[in-house]
C-alpha cells in the first residue's frame, strides 16, 4: 500500500506541474460538465453547428396574392440572410481560427481559399436564353492566393523547423521476463540468468518559441528480480529522475523566426475578414444588379405591350375599314402581321422578366426554391429609378485616394506582401548552420530487500575444502540500499547519485544548395508579389477613370435616348393622323411604329446603362456597403434587424 501511494504521490506532481509548460491558455467552454471531462475534452472531437436551409422569414411577409412585393433594401436584407454565397464565406473566417489554433501548437498552416462568387447573370432574351443564365453559378475570384500577393500558406513548406508548442506527456510501462543462459557462474553464480521486472517511464517534453526544448521524466524498474545468489539485493527497485534543456543558437534560434506561423495566421485571419467584406460587397453588387435588370425588363416587356396594343388598334381599325370598303385587303394583312410580331415580341420579354424572377429568386433564397408557393409567386418590384439631374463631381485624384482607402484589396495585397516577408524570416533562418547547446541532469537511486538466495562458500581452503551454503542478513549489506519505492524516491530528491553532462552540436552542410534555392525563391515570390501590388494599384486607378468616363457617356447616351423618343412619339401621332385623313399609307405607319418602339426600347436601355455604370463607379471606390446602407456585422450574424418595407396598399386589399 505504502509504494503504491509513493508512485501515486510522484505521478500529481507531474500532473500538477503541466500548466508550469503551458505556453497558451486552453479553450475553455461554457458549461461545467466535471472532472473527468475537463481531463478528456482535448482528445473529443468538437462538434461544428450544421447550416440551416431554410429561409428566413422576411420572404413570407412580403408575399401577398402570390406577389413578392420587393424593395431593393429588402432584396439585399434577404441576400445577407439567405445567400449561400454568403454562407460560405461566413466560415472562412472561422476556418482561420482554426489555422491560428494550430500555427499556437507549432503545427503547419493549412490552404483556406479565399475565393468570391460573383453570382449568377441575369437572364438573356429568347425562349431558352434564360437557360444558361439559371445553371449558371457566377464567376469566381481569389481574394487570397498561394502564389501571388495575398500568400503567406505555402511557405510553411520551408524553412527552419518550428517546435511543437503543445506540451507532450508521455508513459510507458511494459513487464518482461528474461532467461540467459550463462558460460560461466563466476559473475552471476549460476549457468542460466533469470531476470523478471516491471517497468514504468512517463514525463513531460515542451517545446519554446525561443528554440528551446526542455523535457523531464522519471524511469522506474519496479521488483527488478534475479536468480543470481551473488547480488546483494534482490528484488529491487531502480531508475532515474532526469532533466535536460536544449537551445538552438543559429538555425531554429529566435521568437520572431519561431513565431512566424502565428503571425501569418493572424494576418491570414484578417484577410478572411476582409475577404467576407468582398462577398459581401459582390453579393450586393450581384443583387443590386438584379434587381434593377428586373426593373428594366419589365419596363421593356411595357413597351412591347404599348407596341402590341398600338398595332392590336391599328389590325381593327384596318379590318373595320376593309369590311366597309375603305381599304385594301393587303393593308390588313400587313397589319395582322405586325401584330402577331409584336404579340412575338412580349412573349420574348414575358419570358426573359420570368426567368430574371427566377434567378432573383435563387439568390435571395436558401432553399433552393423547394417552396413551391414561393416558386410561382411573381416578383413585383416597388423600387424605380430617376436619373438625377446631375452628377456628383469629384477630382480624379480624390476618387482615387478614396478607393485605395476603401477597397479591401488594397489592404489585402499589403498583409500578403507582409505574409511573404515574415515567411522569408525562415528561409533566411534555415541557411545557417544546425548549432545546439544541451544539459542533461538526472538523480539515480536504488533500493531493495536483502537477496534471500543462499550464498556458496567454501570451508577449508579452495582445494579439497567443502562447499557450504548461507543466508545473507540485512548486516550483510550497506542499509542504505534497504527499504522499498520509498526509499527509491527518497534518494532521487536528495540527490544523492547525481549525473551531469553537458555539450554541444553542431551540423554545417557544406554546399546549403537547398536552403539557398528555397531562399531564392521566396525572394523571386516576393518581387512578383510586389508587381501584382503594383499591378492592382494601377488596375484601381484604370478603373475609376474609366467608370468616371463611363458614367459621363451612360448620362449623354439617356439623356439623348429621352429626347429621341419624344421626338419620334410626336412624329407616330403625326403619321397616325395623316394615315386617318388618308394621306399616309399603313406601311409608314407601321415604320414609324417599329422607330417609336425602338426608340423607347433604347430609353430603357439607356437608363438601365446608367445605372450599371454609377453602381460600377459605386464598387470602384469602395462605397457599396455605404451607398446601400449595408451593416456588415449584420451581415455576419446572417441578421438583419431592419423590419421589410411595406406593402403597397394596392397589394393590401388584394
Amino acid at each position: 500500500m505504502s509504494r503504491f501511494k509513493s508512485i501515486l504521490s510522484v505521478i500529481l506532481c507531474f500532473v500538477m506541474a503541466l500548466p508550469v509548460f503551458a505556453q497558451t491558455p486552453e479553450i475553455k467552454g461554457s458549461a461545467n460538465r466535471g472532472f473527468f471531462y475537463g481531463l478528456t475534452k482535448n482528445y473529443q472531437p468538437t462538434t461544428v453547428a450544421a447550416i440551416s436551409f431554410e429561409d428566413s422569414p422576411r420572404i413570407e411577409r412580403l408575399i401577398r396574392a402570390g406577389h413578392i412585393y420587393l424593395s431593393l433594401r429588402d432584396a439585399i436584407a434577404l441576400a445577407l440572410e439567405n445567400n449561400l454565397d454568403v454562407e460560405v464565406a461566413r466560415l472562412n473566417p472561422k476556418l482561420q481560427q482554426t489555422n491560428l489554433r494550430r500555427a499556437s501548437a507549432g503545427a503547419l498552416l493549412r490552404n483556406v481559399s479565399n475565393s468570391i462568387s460573383t453570382g449568377p447573370s441575369s437572364a438573356s432574351l429568347g425562349v431558352l436564353a434564360g437557360a444558361n443564365s439559371l445553371g449558371s453559378t457566377g464567376g469566381s475570384s481569389s481574394g487570397g492566393r498561394t502564389g501571388g500577393v495575398l500568400s503567406g500558406l505555402n511557405v510553411q513548406l520551408a524553412g527552419s523547423a518550428i517546435p511543437n508548442l503543445d506540451p507532450t506527456v508521455f508513459l510507458n510501462s511494459q513487464f518482461s521476463h528474461q532467461t540467459a543462459p550463462l558460460t560461466s557462474t563466476f559473475t552471476t553464480g549460476t549457468n542460466f540468468l533469470v531476470t523478471s521486472y516491471k517497468n514504468a517511464n512517463f514525463g513531460i517534453q515542451q517545446g519554446f518559441l525561443t528554440g528551446t526544448s526542455v523535457s523531464l521524466g522519471m524511469g522506474n524498474t519496479l521488483g527488478y528480480k534475479q536468480n543470481s545468489p551473488n547480488s546483494d539485493f534482490n528484488p529491487v527497485t531502480q531508475g532515474a529522475l532526469s532533466f535536460s534543456i536544449t537551445q538552438n543558437l543559429l538555425n531554429g534560434f529566435g521568437v520572431k523566426v519561431n513565431n512566424r506561423a502565428i503571425r501569418i495566421a493572424r494576418n491570414q485571419l484578417h484577410i478572411s475578414d476582409l475577404t467576407f467584406k468582398q462577398q459581401i460587397i459582390s453579393t450586393v453588387n450581384n443583387v443590386v444588379s438584379l434587381y434593377w435588370d428586373l426593373v428594366t425588363f419589365n419596363d421593356s416587356l411595357r413597351v412591347k405591350q404599348q407596341t402590341l396594343g398600338l398595332n392590336t388598334q391599328l389590325y381593327t381599325d384596318n379590318k373595320r375599314r376593309a369590311e366597309l370598303g375603305a381599304l385594301a385587303e393587303i393593308d390588313i394583312i400587313q397589319a395582322e402581321a405586325e401584330m402577331k410580331s409584336s404579340q412575338q415580341d412580349v412573349v420574348t420579354a414575358e419570358t426573359q422578366v420570368l426567368q430574371q424572377e427566377m434567378i432573383l429568386k435563387s439568390v435571395l433564397t436558401r432553399g433552393g426554391l423547394n417552396n413551391p408557393a414561393l416558386v410561382s409567386a411573381r416578383i413585383t418590384p416597388t423600387d424605380h429609378f430617376d436619373v438625377p439631374p446631375q452628377d456628383a463631381i469629384q477630382p480624379t485624384q480624390d476618387m482615387v485616394a478614396e478607393a485605395f482607402q476603401k477597397r479591401p484589396e488594397i489592404e489585402q495585397s499589403q498583409i500578403g506582401l507582409e505574409d511573404t516577408r515574415i515567411s522569408m524570416l525562415g528561409t533566411r533562418n534555415n541557411l545557417l548552420p544546425s548549432l545546439s547547446v544541451f544539459a542533461n541532469l538526472s538523480n539515480n537511486g536504488l533500493a531493495g530487500d536483502v537477496n534471500s538466495l543462499p550464498v556458496p562458500i567454501t570451508v577449508g581452503g579452495v582445494q579439497g575444502g567443502t562447499i557450504g551454503y548461507r543466508t545473507r542478513a540485512p548486516a550483510d549489506v550497506n542499509a542504505f540500499f534497504l527499504g522499498g519505492y520509498g526509499t527509491f524516491v527518497t534518494q532521487l530528491l536528495h540527490r544523492n547519485f547525481p549525473n551531469y553532462s553537458a555539450g554541444f552540436q553542431l551540423n554545417v552542410p557544406i554546399r546549403n544548395r537547398a536552403n539557398q534555392a528555397d531562399l531564392i525563391t521566396d525572394q523571386l515570390n516576393y518581387r512578383q508579389a510586389q508587381i501584382q501590388d503594383k499591378q492592382l494599384q494601377n488596375n484601381i486607378k484604370l478603373n475609376v477613370i474609366n467608370a468616371q468616363i463611363a458614367l459621363k457617356q451612360a448620362r449623354s447616351v439617356y439623356e439623348t435616348a429621352v429626347q429621341a423618343r419624344k421626338l419620334q412619339e410626336q412624329a407616330l401621332a403625326g403619321e397616325r393622323r395623316k394615315y386617318e385623313l388618308g394621306t399616309s399609307s399603313i406601311l409608314n405607319v407601321v415604320i414609324v411604329q417599329r422607330d417609336t418602339t425602338t426608340r423607347g426600347l433604347a430609353e430603357v436601355e439607356a437608363r438601365s446603362q446608367y445605372l450599371k455604370a454609377r453602381n460600377a463607379l459605386d464598387n470602384v471606390l469602395g462605397r457599396t456597403l455605404e451607398v446601400q446602407n449595408v451593416d456588415i456585422g449584420e451581415a455576419k450574424n446572417g441578421i438583419v434587424t431592419r423590419e421589410p418595407d411595406m406593402v403597397p396598399a394596392a397589394a393590401q386589399g388584394r
